[in-house]
């Protein structure tokens, strides 16, 4: 954990990468960056201090990331499919191709500093696209499945069973739990590296850990949503109990 001057201990700063959205203001339509209250409210119940950070220019992100001690990779729109080898489908939707240019770089250099990770949603994305994983652009047309799920995005409404032998197990407690889910992409090819270590009862990887490092959790569904759920938020006091250890 960087050092910090003050009267208190140092809390472990978390940097929340920022969901860039066009909003209605009093100077009209603005962009924002923006990170949900969410992941602000669990990072400080956790014990960390929420630092939002911008989507800049990847070159400016060396000097952003020496600022914090851990990192949350946030949910949005979809990865652009060109970055796993793909071209795009209809169901496709809401890419950005400057916050994929800056998550992926933020993701690499969190990884290269051995900064923790909890990646949540798209962040899940990102970390296996940024491995060299692919994605499934639209998971109904491969199980067949559809779940009109995106409006119960606070409540849990599909089981997952998960690694014994994981660190994701550790942070919940738990090896079988329900979740939340706000998705319609997934992890496909796991990229070299990473292991699934929890899948949906339709066969959908839930979550990716990397083998080199126990640093980096990643969960395709939004436990900050699930701010009732100990468990779930057993994920961020994780995160954060990392980041003290510098």
């Amino acid at each position: 954990m960087s050092e910090r001057k003050g009267p208190h201990p140092a809390k472990p700063v978390i940097g929340i990468s920022a969901f860039p959205r066009i909003v209605e203001t009093s100077i009209g339509r603005t962009l924002l960056h923006t990170a949900s209250r969410f992941y602000v409210e669990s990072v400080v119940r956790a014990g960390g201090v929420p630092v939002v950070l911008p989507v800049i220019d990847p070159t400016d992100v060396d000097s952003m990331i020496g600022a914090i001690d851990g990192l949350v990779l946030t949910g949005g729109g979809d990865v652009q499919p060109s970055r796993y080898g793909a071209n795009p489908i209809p169901e496709t939707q809401n890419v950005d191709p400057a916050r994929d240019d800056f998550d992926l770089r933020l993701f690499g250099l969190a990884l290269e500093r051995d900064l923790p990770v909890l990646a949540t949603c798209r962040g899940m994305q990102i970390v296996n696209v940024a491995l060299g994983g692919s994605l499934v652009q639209h998971v109904p047309a491969l199980t067949g499945q559809v779940h009109n799920w995106l409006d119960r995005g606070i409540e849990p409404v599909h089981k997952v069973k998960v690694e014994p032998e994981s660190r994701l197990a550790e942070a919940l407690g738990e090896t079988e739990l329900e979740v939340n889910s706000l998705h319609h992409q997934a992890v496909r090819d796991a990229a070299p590296g990473t292991r699934p270590v929890a899948w949906a009862e339709d066969g959908t990887v839930e979550a990716i850990e990397l083998e080199a490092t126990s640093r980096v959790v990643a969960v395709q569904w939004h436990p900050e949503l699930l701010e009732d759920w100990p468990e779930q938020q057993g994920l961020f006091r994780q995160l954060v109990d990392e980041s003290r250890r510098g």
